[in-house]
């Protein structure tokens, strides 16, 4: 697990920003397991500056989202796809035929979630998987539980979840109480997988992954176990780690 701790949200988003394109850069028809909401919107921002740079290209790569609302088509603004095309997809020079988001509205949805593992394996599995973390320990919407799925399935989102959401919302009674999220599973096949935590208010919950114990309860504390995570953080969200030199990497303004 490596740490890169930034100065801010700006930062950390350039930092995050520079790990993937270079890793696509090495790895042009990667398949990029992508995430959604407020932490990663300066991470796309960024993405779509070195698009239009040519600094790293799209054209080639594949993506496959996390997780979906339930109930939503993608045509709504706070459907995930309709985020995913409203902030990055449409900027990028990417096959927006290979770009693959859970159909909130599938008629079978225990049947869109075996469908969509089958795509994932059918893409050779995921290569590079972007995470952000809910301020209850959830990655993807897995929430804190007495046991975790391992494949994709169809949640219950936890009060914490919903009540952070509701600000995308006009009220938090418009914010969906189920969604279909990729499992832990698949999560952890990733080959590699980038997290990123803004903020105080994930201060508490980024020492639990860092240095607590794995627990269900804290479901991100799984990617303890994984080969290979960057943890991309600003100063506000490390504010309770105990860093020590040569534990973590901190990022300079010149990257």
């Amino acid at each position: 697990m490596k740490l890169i701790v930034t100065k801010d949200y700006e930062e950390m988003s350039k930092v995050a920003a520079k790990e993937i394109s270079d890793f696509i850069n090495s790895k042009p028809e990667a398949v990029l397991g992508l995430a959604t909401g407020g932490t990663p919107k300066g991470l796309y921002e960024e993405l779509i500056k070195l698009n239009k740079q040519e600094i790293v290209d799209f054209s080639n790569v594949t993506s496959i989202n996390l997780d979906e609302y339930i109930g939503l088509s993608g045509e709504h603004e706070q459907s995930y796809r309709y985020f995913m095309d409203h902030n990055f997809f449409n900027y990028i020079n990417i096959d927006k035929s290979k770009t693959f988001v859970p159909n909130g509205l599938a008629d079978n949805i225990d049947l869109e979630c075996i469908e969509y593992d089958k795509k994932i394996a059918e893409l050779g599995g995921i290569d590079l998987q972007l995470l952000g973390i809910g301020s209850n320990g959830h990655i993807g919407f897995n929430e804190p539980a007495e046991y975790l799925y391992m494949g994709t399935h169809q949640t219950n989102l936890a009060k914490d979840t919903i009540e952070a959401n509701s600000r995308f919302f006009k009220s938090i009674d418009e914010v969906p109480r189920k969604a279909i999220t990729m499992g832990i599973g698949g999560i952890m096949k990733a080959k590699k997988i980038v997290l990123l935590a803004s903020g105080e208010n994930k201060a508490e919950v980024v020492k639990e992954l860092v240095s607590g114990k794995i627990t269900t309860e804290v479901p991100a504390s799984m990617l303890q176990m994984h080969r290979d995570v960057v943890i991309v953080i600003d100063e506000a969200a490390a504010k309770f780690l105990s860093l020590h030199s040569g534990e973590y990497i901190k990022s300079s303004s010149g990257l």
